[in-house]
This record gives C-alpha cells, structure tokens and sequence, in this order.
C-alpha cells in the first residue's frame, strides 16, 4: 500500500460515483453549474477530510456497538462548521445549494469511508484517502456540471467570469438539461460509457 497508489485509487477504482455509486443524491441535484459543482465537491471534501482524521486517531478508543452514532456526531461537526462559514463567507453559493450541505450529514461518501477506511487504518493513510475520495468527487460533478451547464444555458459562468459562451447556440439552449431530466440522462450516459471501457479492458485481461 503507497500512498499515491492509495491516492488514485480513490479517483479511478474507488470513484464515489462511477464505482462505489454512492452520493448520487447531490450528484444529480447539484450539477446544474460548475460552479454550484466546485462548491459542492469542496464542502464534502472538508468534512471527509475532518471526519476521517478523527476517526482514525479515536478509532481505539471507539466501542465497536456505539462506532455509528460517534461517526454521526463527528461528521455533523464538521457539517456544522462548513455550513456556517459558506453561509458567512459565500451566501450566493450558499444559497443555491440549499439543503444539500446539511444533507451532507448523511452523505454515503462521508459515513462509507469512515466505517470501510478511517476506523481501520492510521491518521497518515486516511487523509490520503479523504483526499483520493474527495478528488474523484470533485472530477466527476465538474464534468457533469460543464456538461450540464454548457448544454443547459449555452454558456459557463464560474463566480462571476463568463468562462465558455456558444453564442447561437445560447439563443435556444437545451433547457431540461439544467432539469432533472438532464441529470439522470447526463449521469446515465457517463456511466455507461464508463462501464462499457471497464468491461473492454476485463475482457482485454486488464
């Protein structure tokens, strides 16, 4: 175990999304901009990145009978914390993603690695792990995010800079991709696309 083997895995094997399937709730609710994306993806990387050192380094001390009700307390810390400094320091992001950065209390991402990693490996290789989760987190709202944003308004604003513009095309945007409708369709196409390269490469002996 190395830790940038234990880095990528949490990007690549291990992907929240595409592998672990889990977060798909904020996943789909909140790519409707990169921007809300960014915001998202680095909510949730705090509160990993907290949880799992303090799982780690109290996970002698924690009885195994009452190990999820610590994980749940510990994890609404540091969800408290995040949600009162973006409440203060960035109201607008704050603002559109609404009850998601409460909900991140229940995250599966977040309480997943704590009961399979932090409570079972040392302070050094569970932040590594918070950080290869997080990234993976980070890469595939972003990607869903721009796919969305871009096909959604025809353009790709990030904190106030208008990033990417199609002008025609923004006239007459494909509207229900910022919808529901267009995150299920955007979440099912990558994943199959993605499957469909896993299974190439299993079939290739990979």
């Amino acid at each position: 175990m190395t830790i940038s083997g234990e880095y990528f895995r949490g990007i690549i094997k291990d992907n929240p999304i595409f592998a672990l399937v889990l977060g798909l709730c904020p996943t789909l609710a909140v790519t409707t901009s990169v921007e809300n994306a960014i915001g998202m993806a680095g909510a949730a990387l705090f509160v990993l990145l907290g949880s799992n050192i303090m799982i780690s380094a109290l996970r002698k001390h924690i009885p195994p009978i009452t190990r999820i009700p610590m994980f749940i307390i510990i994890i609404c810390t540091f969800v408290t914390i995040i949600d009162m400094v973006m409440e203060a320091y960035t109201p607008p992001l704050y603002k559109a993603l609404g009850i998601f950065i409460p909900l991140i209390v229940v995250n599966c991402i977040i309480i997943g690695r704590a009961e399979a990693y932090a409570i079972r490996n040392n302070v050094k290789y569970s932040i590594v792990d918070a950080f290869g989760i997080g990234t993976g987190f980070l890469i595939v709202l972003v990607i869903i995010g721009t796919i969305r944003e871009l096909l959604g308004t025809g353009a790709i604003v990030l904190f106030g800079f208008k990033l990417i513009s199609i002008p025609i095309y923004s006239d007459t945007p494909a509207t229900f991709m910022i919808l529901p409708a267009g995150a299920f369709m955007t979440i099912g196409v990558l994943m199959a696309l993605v499957n469909y390269n896993r299974i190439r490469k299993l079939r290739r002996g990979h």
